[in-house]
């Protein structure tokens, strides 16, 4: 055992070396992680500052549920409906619309609530220290319809799924036992013992759900990125430089191929991490000529993503540019950290690629990965939607 794990350890440190010192990314990459290392030692104390604060709120009441078992006086009907209040945020969407009502110990709930909320929310309230028993005069809808109380409304999990830091600190704590007894062992019990205890301090350190982590039913939503950059071109030269996706390969290092499927509908290839190949379809959301263009990958893709790129003039007679993007790589975040350690950085890659493109309708000319890229390659073809209707189905 402790052969394999040596030979692992000297497998991932030549990797790491590796990955550090490449002499064509490697000063890029060593500055990357300079920059990261920086940003966590800022953050730590905050973070410390918060488990602690949050360890002592969660000791304290603790200790107040311990005392509140044997008490035997009831609970007031005030302090009881605020509690319930103070629960209704957390599991259900539209907390404004439940009317609570409590006259000792027994609960009256009014109002409209959507179906798939309701029995979180009775098993909630039923188990709360001090409810009697709960009457359900709720009118219930399947769906929102045209009910006024059921409009906008953030929907709720039901259950928090990012833990609090005092639950992180456990989960961690535990995570690394295992990790660490699990070496201990011999086959197979070190395996089971070391992927519970790497689960757990993964969920612990990112804290993002196991779905997320494996890429398990998540779309498009495991990774995401924001980015706003202004560029000094009008709206519509903006727009169009966007809307010819065609031509993305020309100055995007890790696209190979893009192709207009039609009726908004497109294919991409792309570069990943030891320049493995993947390819998805996508087709296109919305599409608001000079405003807005949104897509996303259409089902059984192999890297899931989703997108919407926002134009609007900024003050210096140029144009804001607001991306917000969002994809699914295969095996989820524990697939995106691994691409990360080959060097992929979907980020600084698009960062790179804004830049690009920055400089080709503001100089006319850009360095793409191993050639010279001028404004006017980027003006053949045509977007083919320019020509279409505008789109406007459920967006990103």
């Amino acid at each position: 055992m402790r052969q394999e794990l040596a030979f692992l350890g000297g497998l991932g440190l030549g990797a790491g070396l590796m990955y550090l010192l490449d002499p064509q990314t490697g000063r890029r990459r060593r500055a990357l992680a300079r920059d990261q290392f920086v940003s966590a030692v800022n953050q730590l104390d905050d973070c410390i500052d918060a488990t602690s604060r949050d360890v002592m709120h969660r000791l304290r009441g603790v200790v107040a549920e311990s005392r509140s078992m044997f008490d035997s006086e009831p609970v007031d009907d005030a302090v009881l409906v605020d509690r319930i209040r103070s629960k209704l945020g957390r599991i259900v969407s539209h907390p404004h619309a439940i009317q609570v009502l409590a006259q000792d110990g027994r609960v009256t709930l009014n109002g409209t609530i959507l179906e798939h909320e309701l029995p979180c929310l009775m098993r909630t309230i039923s188990s709360m220290h001090g409810v009697q028993n709960v009457e359900d005069r709720l009118d219930v809808r399947h769906e929102a319809g045209d009910t006024p109380s059921l409009q906008g409304g953030i929907p709720r999990p039901g259950e928090q799924a990012n833990w609090a830091p005092a639950t992180r600190l456990l989960a961690g704590t535990i995570g690394t036992a295992l990790v660490g007894y699990g070496l201990t062992r011999s086959f197979p019990t070190a395996c089971i013992l070391g992927t519970a205890g790497l689960a757990l301090l993964g969920r612990a350190i990112t804290n993002k759900e196991m779905r997320l982590l494996l890429g398990i039913g998540c779309n498009a939503r495991a990774v995401e990125m924001n980015k706003t950059i202004n560029i000094n071109a009008p709206v519509e030269e903006v727009f169009h430089a966007f809307a010819r996706y065609e031509n993305f390969p020309r100055f995007m290092g890790h696209l190979r191929e893009v192709r207009d499927l039609g009726g908004g509908r497109s294919h991409w290839v792309a570069a990943g991490p030891g320049g493995i190949r993947a390819s998805w379809d996508a087709v296109l959301t919305r599409f608001e000529a000079n405003r807005l263009i949104a897509w996303r990958s259409e089902p059984g893709s192999t890297i899931a993503n989703a997108g919407l790129i926002r134009f609007q003039p900024n003050d210096r007679q140029g144009t804001r540019v607001d991306i917000h993007m969002a994809y699914t790589p295969p095996a989820g975040l524990l697939g995106h950290f691994a691409a990360l350690l080959f060097g992929a950085d979907p980020k600084s890659a698009m960062n790179e690629d804004l830049v690009r493109i920055k400089s080709l309708l503001e100089e006319g000319k850009a360095s793409a990965p191993g050639k010279q890229v001028e404004r006017h390659e980027m003006e053949q073809g045509r977007p083919s939607e320019l020509v279409g209707a505008e789109r406007n189905s459920p967006a990103f």
